[in-house]
């Protein structure tokens, strides 16, 4: 794995890969957070817009350039970041580098396909308000960082979306779709000099550097409870608090700790102690999200209305225990060999280990490799563990929001 900057800003980074294809895109630093007051919805807006036209496509020729080839382009947009990626055979390469920078810096977002498109996001927004089990998540966000750009809805609002103009949408890309601003990131069997060679001059030449944003303080974390009345078949339930951002030196044994409360193996503590020996849920699970400065974590379960609380008291039973002693010795190296074979299985989705390191470089500067990975889970201790469980899972400590 390499990196590099050019004289632009923009950073590359690179590795080989086992196959024929080729996994490239480009990671903005322009996620929901960037977003200014008046531009609610923007980020995801604008990612959907880069593909209506550019300067020299129209969007039936953006979407037919890759996939008449056997190849993919997509996007998404995060809390900190849109991410641009396609996939495609090395020898299609050249055409897959040209499509990505036309898209991503040259996009005209013009007005008819603005008002055609944004009909189709509050589609999608509906459909989001439609499930319970993936709303709650965005509420759960909203109320722990009520008052700060972190607690923004990605999706935004149908009012705000059908006020934009192609002007709005300008007016947040020049600020934030600029190279500097930017990580190129290529995994495949294709040289250092190929990639150098097929980045447009006028990136490799561009002076106009990103406007930051403002840094915005968060407020004390303070726990709450909340119910909302949503007339729902289930209880839907959502206990959790604050946890480190990615650069924090507890982030990776939570990490870990988390694997252990409600990972997605069956084994899981939460998993075994609500479903399998009491049949009260369909499904728990315990979730980690990290943010460059913060991070949430929380632990999501639906269930009926009269074992809610049973349910909830059976979950903080479950975080009492990993914040009373540390693992034992044979926990720790069970633990230790469970989360690596995740690791390892998860690192043969060649599209998400590129993606990984782009928004790796992105927020914190540098790469990691799989083994570098193993190899820092490995030197984790039980005391470190138990440190980060007793920080972040303390049962006294836990904002809960319920749907009933």
């Amino acid at each position: 794995m390499k990196s590099l900057i050019l004289g632009s800003g923009l950073r590359l980074v690179m590795a080989p890969s086992p196959t024929n294809t080729i996994y490239l895109g480009l990671a903005l630093d322009a996620g929901t957070r960037d977003e200014q007051d008046n531009e609610s919805g923007m980020a995801h807006f604008a990612e959907h817009l880069s593909f209506k036209g550019t300067q020299r496509r129209t969007s039936r020729q953006i979407i037919s350039r890759m996939e008449s080839v056997g190849g993919d382009l997509n996007a998404f947009t995060g809390k900190e970041e849109t991410v641009y990626y396609c996939t495609c055979q090395k020898e299609h390469f050249s055409r897959a580098m040209d499509l990505l920078f036309d898209v991503v810096f040259h996009s005209r977002y013009p007005q008819e396909e603005m008002n055609k498109e944004v009909e189709v996001v509050i589609d999608e927004i509906e459909s989001y308000n439609d499930s319970p089990a993936e709303l709650i998540y965005d509420d759960f966000e909203a109320t722990l960082f009520q008052g700060h750009p972190l607690g923004r809805n990605i999706l935004g609002d149908a009012d705000s979306l059908r006020a934009y103009t192609t002007e709005h949408v300008l007016n947040y890309t020049h600020r934030l779709y600029v190279p500097s601003n930017a990580v190129l990131f290529v995994y495949g069997n294709i040289s250092e000099k190929e990639i150098l060679r097929r980045i447009p001059d006028d990136v490799l030449s561009e002076t106009r550097q990103c406007i930051v944003r403002g840094e915005t303080i968060l407020l004390p974390y303070v726990p709450q409870n909340k119910v909302i009345e949503k007339g729902t078949h289930q209880a839907h339930i959502m206990m959790g608090a604050r946890a480190y951002g990615g650069n924090a030196s507890g982030h990776l044994a939570l990490f870990l700790a988390n694997n252990i409360l409600g990972g997605p193996g069956l084994s899981s503590r939460l998993n075994l102690a609500l479903r399998e020996k009491r049949g009260l849920v369909y499904t728990v699970e315990s979730t980690l999200t990290t943010y460059t400065d913060t991070g949430v974590w929380a632990v999501y379960f639906g269930c009926d209305h009269h074992d809610a609380e049973r349910c909830k008291r059976l979950v903080k039973k479950e975080l009492q225990r990993l914040c009373d002693a540390p693992l034992s010795e044979r926990a720790l190296k069970a633990a230790k060999q469970q989360i690596i074979g995740q690791i390892g299985l998860s690192y043969d989705n060649f599209e998400s280990v590129a993606i990984g390191m782009g928004k790796r470089m992105l927020h914190y500067g540098r790469t990691q490799t799989k083994e570098e990975f193993i190899k820092r889970i490995e030197a984790l201790s039980a005391e470190q563990i138990w440190d980060a469980a007793r920080e972040v899972f303390n049962p006294e400590n836990l904002t809960i929001l319920e749907y009933r």
